[in-house]
C-alpha cells in the first residue's frame, strides 16, 4: 500500500517562511519509494515552491488548499481547476473549516471534486465520519474512486486533544465500506508523538497534519514514522 502524508499549512507562512521551511524540511526528509509527501501551501506560493521542489528532486508534491466549483469563466476571485494544472497534483476539498466558515454545501464540494477529477487533479476529499454518507452521495462512483478520503472529526481539528486510535479505527472501517477503492487518511491533532500509533490502524493509508506541519523537523519525523509503518 502506498502511504501518504499531507502538510496543510492553512493560512500560515509567508513566501519567505515557506521557502525557509522547505529548505529545513528537505534537510531532514529521507524519501521512501512507498511514501507520497504532499504540501498544501496558500495559492500564491504554489508556483515558486513548485520550482524549488522540482530543483530539489525530492519527489515531494503540492496540493492546492481549495478549488472553484466552476470551470473557467466569469467567477471573480475563483481559482478554476484548469488553472492549477502543472502547479498542483492534489487539491484539498471540503475541509471542515471550509464547510464551517465558508458555508460549503455537500453539492458545492461535489462540484469541486468533479472539476478537479476532470482536470486530472486528485481531490483529497475531507469528511467527518457521521456525515460521510451524505457527503459522498452527490459524487459519482468514478469521482469517489478517483479521490483520496481525508477523515477529520470536527472536534479534533485545531485542538490539542487527539481521539484514540480505537475510535479512528472504527471510523476508518466504516469509511472503507462506503469508499472501498479510495485510500483513507486521518487528520486531526496529528503529531510526531501519536503518528506511529495511528499508522497501526488497519486500512489507514496515511496522515494529514496541520499544526505539526508548521515545524519542518517534526513533519519530517512524521513522514519517517509513516514510511516505516
Amino acid at each position: 500500500m502506498n502511504r501518504y502524508v499531507v502538510a496543510n499549512w492553512k493560512s500560515n507562512n509567508t513566501l519567505a517562511e515557506g521557502r525557509q521551511w522547505l529548505s529545513h524540511f528537505l534537510g531532514h526528509y529521507r524519501p521512501h519509494p512507498d511514501l507520497t509527501v504532499i504540501i498544501a501551501p496558500a495559492f500564491p506560493f504554489l508556483v515558486p515552491l513548485k520550482e524549488l521542489l522540482v530543483d530539489s528532486k525530492s519527489g515531494v508534491l503540492l496540493a492546492a488548499q481549495d478549488v472553484s466549483p466552476f470551470p473557467l469563466g466569469s467567477y471573480t476571485g475563483a481559482v478554476a481547476a484548469e488553472m492549477l494544472n502543472g502547479m498542483a497534483d492534489y487539491v484539498l476539498v471540503g475541509h471542515s473549516e471550509r464547510r464551517r466558515w465558508f458555508h460549503e454545501s455537500n453539492q458545492e464540494v461535489a462540484n469541486k471534486v468533479h472539476e478537479a477529477v476532470t482536470m486530472g487533479i486528485t481531490p483529497i476529499l475531507c469528511v467527518d465520519q457521521p456525515y460521510a454518507r451524505a457527503q459522498f452521495a452527490a459524487l459519482s462512483n468514478h469521482e469517489l474512486a478517483s479521490s483520496i478520503i481525508g477523515y477529520g472529526p470536527v472536534e479534533a481539528v485545531g485542538v490539542d486533544s487527539a481521539p484514540s486510535p480505537e475510535r479512528v479505527s472504527a471510523a476508518v472501517s466504516q469509511l472503507q465500506a462506503m469508499a472501498p477503492d479510495s485510500p483513507i487518511l486521518y487528520g486531526g491533532s496529528v503529531s510526531a508523538e501519536n503518528a506511529g500509533d495511528y499508522m497501526q490502524i488497519r486500512g489507514l493509508a496515511g496522515l494529514m497534519t496541520a499544526t505539526a506541519s508548521l515545524d519542518p523537523q517534526e513533519f519530517a519525523a512524521i513522514c519517517q514514522l509513516v514510511a516505516e509503518s
